[in-house]
């Protein structure tokens, strides 16, 4: 079966148990040291990226239905996950399927759901499915090397911007970095989702003033200078600093 006979078949089985016209596109997020990354597919059918999103059972919830979706398409689970926007261009979906009938179930207009997923990248092999040729983590600087399909460039830069905004209220950070860290990655960590250079002797003060870090008695060891040491998160204090609202940057 090639792809398109591939699709062909999924338009019929979708018909019977997807709602029409409704999607979700969940934007997974994860940070390696220096970088930060989002998961994408790449799909068999134009071998063009796109979020790992899916289609609303007829019987099920919203939240539940992108729960199933990324355990499908990802294999992840257990993951922090919240609604960011709406994307409803006309022929958002439309023109991805250009080469098929009208009739095709993909191919409606389809309204879809923005979500951020954030999670720890270490922890996880993405896994693709069917459909797909690959599901991989790509740095956001390599965004603008590859081409992604219908409008899941503007979903990604608008759930950027929602990371940015939520920055002190939303327990991002505890999400994204591993157990244990460097108070220089959780610097960039901050530098890349602001957008900008933060002073290092001002960044430390505040974030230790804050009182959500425990300091470990153990450093970051196999690196070429002086071993770092090593941080993880107070959950508690974390939790409660972030109903106050972190220090604005």
């Amino acid at each position: 079966m090639d792809f398109k006979e591939q699709i062909l078949k999924k338009s019929i089985e979708a018909k019977e148990i997807y709602l029409p016209h409704i999607s979700a596109d969940p934007v997974i997020f994860g940070f390696d040291q220096k970088e930060l990354k989002v998961l994408l597919a790449k799909m068999n059918y134009r071998k063009q990226w796109l979020l790992p999103g899916g289609y609303v059972k007829k019987d099920e919830d919203l939240n539940d239905a992108v729960l199933r979706i990324l355990e499908y398409r990802t294999g992840i689970t257990n993951v922090f996950l919240e609604e960011f926007g709406v994307f409803g261009k006309k022929n958002r979906s439309e023109v991805y399927f250009e080469d098929f009938e009208d009739s095709l179930f993909q191919k409606q207009r389809f309204i879809s759901v923005g979500y951020y997923a954030l999670y720890k990248s270490s922890e996880i092999k993405p896994v693709a499915d069917e459909m797909s040729e690959t599901c991989e983590w790509v740095y956001l600087s390599q965004l603008s090397e590859i081409e992604l399909a219908m409008d899941h460039r503007e979903i990604i830069e608008k759930a950027l911007l929602t990371l940015r905004e939520k920055l002190s209220c939303k327990p991002i950070g505890y999400n994204l970095l591993p157990e244990k860290f460097t108070l220089p990655e959780l610097q960039k960590l901050y530098e890349i989702l602001l957008g900008k250079t933060l002073n290092r002797g001002n960044f430390y003060k505040k974030i230790k003033n804050l009182g959500i870090l425990k300091k470990l008695e153990e450093q970051r060891r196999g690196g070429a200078h002086k071993s770092p040491d090593l941080y993880s998160f107070d959950s508690d204090h974390y939790m409660k600093a972030l109903e106050n609202g972190l220090s604005n940057w």
